[in-house]
């Protein structure tokens, strides 16, 4: 079955998680968009770097509406009809005026519709979450590509990615603010996990990719140096309602962990908090701290997972004068010390870069996996 997806504002890094969930049949084929195939329905829920998905149809979008089925037989109510045009130079006004004229073309079969107003050529993801496209009976949108039609199946949620982050009983901004979206964009790029997988973060702070990871049905181990944060993680966890969890305090340069790993996922140590790009010798101290704590950890664990075993780290670069990230470059050590350094799609290590405009500390992410 043939998607289509529309990737997030980091379309490259979107691609890779898509590309280590979906494997080679993912492929690029705009700034923002990707196809791939897959034999199985697809969870938008269960991917933090895209925007929309939509499946492939063969019919033409009336007759999709009118074979519409529900639980309870044919869809009988109102439409609700959204059209966003993906294509290489959609127009404005092109979408609309498509779904006026199915508007139209329903009405003369005695059904009534009604269109969501769009002011681009794409209806926004707040528009389709908000109208609760592909979610409610009867509230259809579709994507247009070029000659190929898509039926939306899936929205990104940010309802819930905002309540899932600010509503969590335990936060604290002096430790960063990990996103849930990046948070699952980390386990995805470990691939396709199995269901009784455990999914370690050795840094795990409050516990976003612990509470990604049990709501994407995998249990989880996680630690961190700070008591604090154990405390933290667990009362979040708690509140999330999380099943199979384990947290402990433990120092991850040394620690020896119980429970066997299958996936490791984490946010490292990204050093002291900035407002402004450090000085050279600042930016000097800061590496060497992070680059220890970090390859003494990979040293640690090396030993105490299997070959084969998938790591997804999210590691600083700091923002320069000239507007550039400078990366702590570990990857040569990171080979010599067992790890085969993982890309994803064809892209390079130069794409793997997460950061909001303005952003002194951005994270590089780096996909291992255990020779």
């Amino acid at each position: 079955m043939k998607y289509l997806a529309v990737l997030g504002r980091l379309s490259d890094i979107s691609l890779a998680e898509l590309s280590a969930y979906f494997g080679e049949s993912v492929k690029k084929i705009a700034p923002n968009l990707a196809v791939f195939e897959s034999d199985k329905s697809v969870d938008i829920n269960h991917f933090g770097g895209t925007l929309k998905i939509g499946r492939l149809i063969s019919e033409n979008p009336v007759d999709y509406l009118m074979n519409l089925n529900t639980e309870n037989g044919k869809f009988s109510g109102k439409f609700t009809i959204g059209i966003s045009d993906y294509s290489k130079g959609a127009r404005k006004f092109k979408s609309q005026g498509e779904a006026l004229k199915i508007k139209k073309i329903l009405s003369r079969q005695g059904r009534s519709a009604r269109v969501l107003q769009n002011t681009d050529a794409a209806l926004s993801t707040a528009t389709s979450h908000h109208n609760q496209m592909g979610e409610k009976d009867g509230h259809v949108e579709f994507l247009i590509n070029g000659r190929e039609w898509y039926v939306l199946v899936g929205v990104q949620n940010i309802t819930a990615y905002k309540n899932r982050d600010q509503a969590r009983p335990a936060r604290d901004a002096r430790v960063g603010m990990l996103p849930p979206k990046l948070a699952q964009i980390l386990i995805n790029l470990c691939g396709p996990l199995g269901d009784n997988a455990r999914v370690l973060d050795p840094f795990c702070g409050t516990g976003v990719v612990l509470q990604e990871a049990s709501l994407m049905g995998y249990k989880v181990y996680g630690t961190d140096l700070s008591d604090r944060m154990i405390e933290y993680s667990e009362k979040n966890l708690k509140w999330l309602n999380a099943k199979d969890f384990k947290v402990e305090q433990g120092d991850a340069t040394s620690f020896n962990w119980t429970e066997k790993i299958d996936a490791i996922a984490c946010e490292t140590y990204l050093g002291a908090p900035m407002s402004q790009p450090p000085v050279e010798i600042k930016l000097k101290e800061q590496k060497a701290e992070c680059k220890s704590i970090i390859l003494g950890f990979l040293k640690n664990v090396s030993t105490q997972i299997e070959s084969g075993t998938p790591l997804a780290l999210a590691v600083p670069a700091w923002l320069r004068p000239n507007g550039h990230y400078e990366r702590l470059n570990i990857l040569d050590e990171l080979t010599d010390m067992g790890y085969n350094v993982v890309k994803l799609n064809h892209l390079s290590q130069e794409d793997m870069l997460y950061f909001r405009d303005g952003q002194i500390v951005a994270r590089e992410i780096i996909v291992l996996r255990k020779k």
